[in-house]
């Protein structure tokens, strides 16, 4: 029997659907294991972020900050920033993502912190950094640097890679809220995406977070 091409389509979508599924569940189990995602990282590689407001692309440089080069290679990887939010954004000074929408998936991974790197470059557009709360604190939060914060240097928030194409994209997510959602971090990690969605409904999000290589980009 053959397939009108409106049903051979028809059967695409269900494959790509049911195979999209099927990721997502392999990877929900993988995250809930924090310390089984350690595979070290490759010298130099680059991670896109599709967002709701276009897409940008990180390189990160091992050198710079090994071991938070490997906790970011590992949550990319295994889809953790998938439907993250941009929950903290302030015009001149960064934009602040890394809270997973599933408030399962952020309760294990909240203690799993990671050791400190020295800091080899200065915050500055468009580095990217791991958000912490005092030394060896890095978990899964990220910022992005709008300009000039190497005063954070001295408090150990070391760079570990740079947004190389779509800066703009970056610079054009949603800054209405400022920084008011972070005062509702421990709402945003109990009650993930729904609470934000619910009280701050005109964030932006990244809508999947992939390891490219260069013919992928």
């Amino acid at each position: 029997m053959r397939l009108t091409a409106t049903a051979l389509m028809a059967v695409v979508v269900l494959f790509v659907a049911a195979a999209g599924q099927a990721t997502a569940e392999v990877n929900l189990e993988k995250l809930m294991n924090p310390a089984q995602l350690n595979e070290k990282a490759p010298d130099k590689f680059q991670a896109k972020f599709e967002t709701s407001k276009g897409d940008f692309i990180i390189e990160v440089t091992r050198e710079w900050a090994p071991i938070g080069a490997d906790r970011f290679y590992n949550l990319v990887k295994n889809g953790f920033y998938d439907n993250c939010k941009f929950f903290r954004n302030i015009e001149g000074f960064m934009v602040q993502f890394g809270i997973n929408g599933n408030p399962k998936v952020s309760a294990v991974w909240r203690a799993a912190r990671i050791a400190d790197d020295p800091v080899k470059h200065a915050n500055t557009r468009p580095f990217v950094t791991y958000a912490m709360a005092g030394p060896n604190s890095r978990t899964t939060q990220l910022f992005i640097n709008y300009g000039d914060n190497a005063r954070l240097d001295k408090d150990g928030f070391t760079p570990f890679g740079k947004v190389v194409k779509g800066m703009n994209v970056v610079e054009s997510l949603y800054k209405g809220y400022g920084g008011d959602p972070s005062n509702f971090q421990s709402q945003i990690q109990t009650q993930g995406n729904a609470f934000l969605d619910e009280k701050y409904p005109k964030l932006d999000f990244i809508k999947t977070a992939t390891i490219v290589t260069a013919d992928e980009k």
